[in-house]
């Protein structure tokens, strides 16, 4: 009798908890399970959202590896990749080195440069940076100044991607309140020794801030890397979403978007997708391994 009652308050519990989580499994297998399981099997199909999908195996693979756009476009994003979030997580480290000892005022300071995280990817903060380097934009208006002839940044191909890279540096707010929490947790006791051992702050950086903050830098690169490769709303704006000039700002989730919606090749665009998550989830496993051999926990 004590088993049967027991087994019924078990059961009993049982539905209350999955009553609990019902919205998020709901969540989870409509949103999310059951779209990425529909997208896998669409990249597998010739499928254009107006007739039904029809089987072609690995076709939309094999097509990738001919298209030379889509060449272009993995370029450019790893490009972007490889020189926005170095920049990125650099700048934020300077910035919370900088912001770290409590002054009058200090906290006005972090506010104001944790600002433009909060319109990152917005609309209407790529319109600005168009217009900001455009022809008769304020960055030539200053260059002119100084007597220096500015040019259109975003309509000439070696200076259009970069524009972009400079506007993801300029989002670096959400990595420096992280990395400024870190800085607060190291003990002064570890700077006070090292200065009594002659320790100046170069070496103080390189031999107790920067090993100590090692696990936050992975969890900011990690998610740096994963946001940078599926970056579109900047490219999309200022180049019109045509990745101009002559394919400069071709992001791969642009090219992505102008497949799926442009050219209603949803199945192209689905292997598209795919082949994204495979690139970002071999980095991710690249910077996971990598992590035993410079990450130290304490």
């Amino acid at each position: 009798m004590n088993k049967t009652k027991e087994k019924r308050k078990f059961t009993v519990k049982s539905l209350k908890g999955y009553i609990f989580l019902l919205p998020w499994l709901i969540g989870f297998f409509g949103l999310t399970a059951f779209p990425m399981l529909a997208s896998l099997y669409f990249s597998l199909c010739d499928y254009d959202m107006l007739t039904a999908p029809v089987f072609i195996g690995i076709k939309n693979y094999i097509n990738l590896l001919a298209d030379p756009k889509f060449k272009i476009s993995l370029v450019v994003t790893l490009k972007f990749v490889f020189i926005s979030v170095p920049l990125q997580l650099a700048f934020a480290l300077l910035i919370a080195l900088m912001l770290k000892k409590n002054r009058k005022g200090i906290k006005i300071y972090r506010a104001i440069f944790y600002l433009p995280s909060l319109f990152g990817g917005s609309v209407a903060v790529s319109i600005l940076w168009k217009q900001l380097f455009n022809k008769e934009g304020l960055f030539n208006q200053v260059l002119a100044i100084y007597g220096i002839e500015g040019i259109n940044w975003i309509a000439t191909p070696s200076t259009a991607l970069n524009t972009l890279i400079v506007l993801a540096v300029w989002q670096f707010g959400s990595s420096m309140v992280i990395f400024l929490a870190s800085l607060k947790q190291i003990p002064e006791d570890y700077y006070e020794a090292s200065r009594i051992d002659g320790a100046g702050k170069i070496k103080q950086f390189f031999s107790i801030t920067l090993p100590l903050l090692t696990p936050m830098v992975f969890f900011n690169i990690v998610m740096a890397f994963i946001n940078a490769f599926q970056s579109f709303t900047s490219a999309y704006i200022i180049s019109n979403g045509t990745g101009a000039p002559v394919n400069s700002t071709l992001f791969y989730s642009l090219y992505l978007y102008q497949k799926a919606f442009g050219s209603f090749q949803m199945g192209y665009a689905a292997a598209m997708a795919w082949v994204l998550l495979a690139i970002i989830g071999s980095f991710t496993a690249i910077l996971f391994l990598s992590a035993k051999k410079w990450v130290f926990y304490e």
